[in-house]
């Protein structure tokens, strides 16, 4: 999961906007105005300058390069580390409990089956 890289990509001006127009002049105008400039100037605050988002590519290679079974469920590369990998952790712990308990455990892990399906 990549984190918040503000250069580098274009991910904050194509991350989209509402189908609603209406809604949107409305936000662009309404007491929300400057809410996407100060975003911008948080994130300028809290990302290092120098985060490179080749570190994402370089993240994905090596999680693809790993032994069949090994690959983590989850890899943040999170330049800010804004909290996102802690907060992700606790959602997957509690999908995980919740699979257990729902006898679905086996979901949890490849296995032999999807190796061979491949």
């Amino acid at each position: 999961m990549p984190g918040a890289f503000t250069s580098g990509t274009n991910h904050f001006v194509n991350a989209g906007s509402p189908d609603d127009k209406g809604r949107l002049t409305e936000y662009e105008s309404g007491p929300t105005s400057e809410l996407v400039d100060q975003i911008m100037k948080g994130f300028k605050l809290i990302a290092p300058h120098l985060a490179d988002v080749s570190e994402v590519a370089e993240a994905i290679v090596k999680v693809v390069d790993m032994p069949f079974g090994t690959r983590p469920f989850r890899v943040h590369v999170d330049p800010a580390e804004d909290g996102a990998e802690v907060v992700n952790g606790v959602a997957d712990r509690v999908r995980a409990e919740l699979l257990r308990n729902m006898q679905l455990a086996d979901l949890l892990r490849p296995t032999e089956a999807l190796r061979v399906a491949r």
